[in-house]
């Protein structure tokens, strides 16, 4: 049974009315809607608000989900709403993206050196990769900063990111592909990289 399956599962049990089964939903996917969240609003506790918030708008709404898309596709585009809200009515924009990790570097083509030499030079670097890929993020309009973040660091497919983001599948994909040239172009300079280098 896919996860998927699952989830379906547990929203049918709460359409008839078992609660403790939205629990099970909110326990597998509260960090998840967290860290996606968070690349929006950097307060860790206006994260935990638009969350919950989220949540519950959720679940106000799930006597009408009928399953078309998956459920966390449902609750992502749920959460990102909120968020897009939240900042609205704080007279804010989403800022840049929270610091990556070593596990997110590793989607760099030319940093298979860095990660196995931890001289002073190359953690300077990666910290300045790091510094440069956040900056660029936080320059790229919205649509193609949730587009990027969705798919490089919540690992969803083009369908799902598409239904998220309620447009065409080739609307995701020229938004990711803008994303990655603009970062792309960004590290050049100092990875040193010719503008054939793809990412």
């Amino acid at each position: 049974m896919s996860d998927r399956d699952v989830d379906q599962l547990l929203v049918e049990r709460v359409q008839r009315g078992d609660k403790r089964a939205f629990d099970l939903l909110v326990i597998k996917y509260e960090r998840r809607l967290a860290r996606l969240l968070s690349r929006f609003v950097r307060d860790a506790a206006e994260v935990e608000d638009i969350s919950q918030e989220a949540f519950i708008k959720a679940y106000r709404a799930l006597p009408s989900f009928r399953g078309e898309s998956a459920f966390y596709t449902w609750l992502y585009r749920i959460g990102i709403n909120t968020a897009k809200n939240y900042l609205v009515s704080r007279g804010r924009r989403a800022p840049t993206t929270t610091e990556f990790d070593a596990e997110e570097a590793e989607g760099f083509e030319d940093a298979d050196g860095l990660r196995d030499l931890n001289t002073p030079e190359n953690e300077l670097l990666s910290k300045e990769v790091a510094q440069v890929v956040n900056a660029a993020m936080a320059d790229l309009p919205e649509d193609l900063r949730t587009a990027i973040s969705l798919r490089e660091m919540e690992g969803m497919s083009y369908e799902e990111i598409a239904e998220i983001m309620g447009c065409p599948i080739g609307t995701v994909r020229s938004r990711i592909f803008r994303a990655r040239e603009a970062i792309a172009a960004r590290l050049r300079p100092i990875l040193g990289t010719s503008k054939d280098t793809r990412w």
